[in-house]
């Protein structure tokens, strides 16, 4: 099967293949599935990883010693390069669960391995010299958002609990993308916010109860819910540019959020205060139609006139002991703010400076709050090109990364990028970045294998027939 053709013209691979051979991979592949999860190679405990199997021809050196050519069980050292022919292809996989399918006519050097169950030094380095990779990461940057790095001649990309593709084009890709035929398809930034400005940790936990740690530039989503350590804080820099502030110890739950620039009026900004302390700047969906946003707590809800406040929510508040001193408590800043305790429906106008405490001896008017709140969102310095996207031509040269799950940030000579989930961005041989309007058709309609397949050579198989993942077995 190391003959059969990498290109993506569906038509001309499925002229090499029989409908008989078609159908026993299918076959194969489904029968495979079940056990192949339950018996994964486990690589050497002195390696760094191994090769768990190649398509075509490949090789890996070590330094200071001859290429050795790539087979399955291969093993793999710190400062290892692996090298793939024009057909050619392999699946990594490092001993902290990292997977990695190697392009064809590519060279990636694993430049620094350190891995330890539990250990606060784990770090990983790759060196993409030329090609390109699919990777789904490991247990490494589980923990440690600065712990892995892909680099590249000209770009550094740091790699936070992610699963992406990384791309070296140098006219191969246009010529792909031409190959497949019609027109790329537009991207929409699915990120509600992204985290700017963190101090200590914070994490994100969605709607399956899946928690992540996050880092600067790391991407939240509508539903998600933020945590911040004691003695944390940090800015939400959401899509209208709306901003919140988290105290320490805080959960702050991004119930609906939905924006459009052309239509700020028919946007949705409602999210919850479960407990902790936030100060908020209202953004285009407040200046829009500031019935749209909506700031609720377990005691009182809050609504905006264009405004800033804060919000403090402790004690029977969050749903803890009450203790004196606890409660609910908010302070206009900016313009003024409408305030309804539960269970009542006249709303309390606040103008700015004017505030309200309500806690279980009732309630009173306040002018200040004592509780650490973290900067002002209006005084914090945010980064550019937060959402911004920008028509990048698939005929372009540098290196492209689109990112399937998770978050990435490409850093130059010149700027940053932040991507998060379905984004694709460009770093230049110039230095510059972009964030793709479009999906380039390399990449949509790419036929190598992701790492985390199952039977990797049959699923080769089936590609260049045609059948797309949707049509395989899982």
């Amino acid at each position: 099967m190391s003959s059969l053709n990498l290109s993506l013209a569906p038509v001309r691979a499925r002229q090499t293949l029989r409908p008989a051979r078609v159908a026993l991979a299918a076959l194969i592949l489904c029968a495979g599935h079940a056990t192949w999860a339950q018996s994964p190679t486990t690589p050497a405990a002195s390696a760094a990883g191994e090769i768990e199997s190649v398509r075509g021809i490949g090789f890996v050196q070590t330094p200071g010693q001859a290429p050795r050519s790539l087979s399955k069980g291969t093993p793999l050292l710190e400062g290892d390069r692996v090298s793939t022919a024009a057909q050619g292809s392999a699946v990594v996989v490092l001993r902290d669960g990292t997977r990695m399918t190697v392009r064809p006519e590519s060279d990636l050097v694993l430049s620094q391995y350190r891995f330890s169950n539990g250990a606060n030094d784990n770090s990983m380095v790759l060196n993409l010299l030329k090609g390109g990779l699919r990777a789904l990461t490991g247990l490494i940057n589980k923990g440690q958002p600065n712990a892995a790095r892909l680099q590249t001649a000209t770009a550094t990309v740091g790699i936070r609990g992610t699963d992406f593709d990384a791309r070296l084009c140098q006219g191969d890709c246009a010529r792909e993308s031409t190959a497949v035929g019609g027109a790329p398809r537009g991207v929409d930034i699915k990120a509600s916010a992204r985290l700017v400005a963190l101090q200590g940790e914070a994490f994100a936990v969605d709607a399956a109860g899946q928690r992540r740690l996050l880092a600067n530039g790391g991407p939240v989503y509508s539903g998600e819910l933020i945590e911040t350590a004691a003695g944390a804080n940090a800015v939400l820099v959401f899509r209208d540019d709306s901003r919140v502030t988290l105290g320490p110890t805080t959960r702050f739950k991004v119930d609906q959020f939905a924006f459009d620039p052309a239509k700020p009026q028919e946007g949705r900004f409602l999210v919850s205060l479960l407990k902790g302390s936030l100060r908020a700047l209202s953004g285009a969906i407040g200046k829009a139609n500031n019935r749209n946003v909506l700031y609720t707590t377990r005691t009182a809800t809050v609504g905006i006139r264009g405004t800033g406040q804060d919000i403090v929510c402790t004690g029977t508040c969050a749903d803890e002991p009450d203790a004196p001193g606890t409660g609910f408590s908010v302070l206009a800043w900016l313009g003024s703010i409408e305030v309804t305790p539960g269970g009542q429906t006249l709303a309390e106008v606040l103008l700015s400076g004017q505030g309200v405490f309500i806690g279980t001896g009732g309630r009173r008017s306040i002018n200040s709050i004592d509780t650490p709140l973290g900067p002002r969102p209006d005084g914090v310095t945010v980064p550019p090109n937060l959402f911004g996207q920008a028509p990048v031509s698939e005929g372009e040269e540098g290196l492209f990364i689109f990112v399937r799950d998770g978050h990435i940030e490409v850093t130059t000579a010149t700027g940053v990028l932040q991507l998060g989930r379905d984004e694709i961005g460009l770093a230049r041989p110039d230095g510059s970045v972009d964030r793709a309007m479009r999906m380039p058709r390399f990449i949509e309609f790419d036929r190598l294998p992701l790492p985390s397949t199952q039977q990797f050579t049959v699923r080769n198989l089936l590609n260049e027939a045609g059948l797309r993942e949707s049509q395989q077995c899982r």
